[in-house]
C-alpha cells in the first residue's frame, strides 16, 4: 500500500512507489479533459499561438490561478508533454487539466481520465495575471483572477 500515489481513492492514477514521490513532490494525481480547434476559441490559446500537438510539447489549458501560463508537465500515462498555454470557462475553479488533441475523434477517444503528471517547469502567476488582467471583463477570467487574490492572503 506505501507504493500507491493517490491512485486508489481518485480512480485510476498510475503508482508512484513512496521513495520516488518524496523525492518528486511535483507529482500530482488530475482530472484531465481533452479539447480541439473545432470549439469555441479555435485555433489560437489564449496567448495568441497556434494550438500544438506533437513535437517536443503539446498545448493544455488549465485554470490559471491553480497551474500558471508556461507551466510545462508530462503526462505519465502516455510519456507526452504539454504547456499550459490556454484557458477555460469550464476549467476554473477545478483542478481539471484539458489537454489539446487535433481532431474530434482524438478527443472523444480521451474522454474524462485521471492522470498523474509530473510538473517539469511551473509556469509564472506573474505573466498569468498581466494577460488576465487585459481581460477581466469576463466572468472566468474575474474568478481566475480573485482566486489568484485570495492565494496572496
Amino acid at each position: 500500500m506505501i507504493g500507491i500515489f493517490a491512485g486508489l481513492s481518485l480512480g485510476g492514477c498510475a503508482t508512484v512507489d513512496a521513495k520516488r514521490a518524496a523525492a518528486k513532490p511535483n507529482w500530482l494525481c488530475v482530472r484531465s479533459t481533452a479539447y480541439t480547434h473545432s470549439e469555441p476559441g479555435g485555433a489560437k490559446s489564449a496567448i495568441g499561438t497556434r494550438l500544438r500537438f506533437g513535437g517536443e510539447v503539446s498545448s493544455a489549458a488549465a485554470d490559471w490561478s491553480w497551474l500558471p501560463l508556461g507551466t510545462r508537465f508530462r503526462v505519465q500515462e502516455t510519456g507526452r508533454s504539454y504547456v499550459v498555454e490556454d484557458y477555460g470557462s469550464g476549467l476554473v475553479g477545478k483542478r481539471t487539466l484539458d489537454l489539446y488533441m487535433p481532431s474530434d475523434a482524438m478527443m472523444r477517444a480521451w474522454g474524462v481520465r485521471w492522470v498523474t503528471v509530473e510538473i517539469l517547469e511551473w509556469g509564472s502567476p506573474v505573466m498569468s495575471r498581466m494577460l488576465l488582467e487585459r481581460r477581466k471583463d469576463a466572468r472566468p477570467v474575474r474568478q481566475m483572477l480573485a482566486a489568484m487574490d485570495r492565494e496572496k492572503d
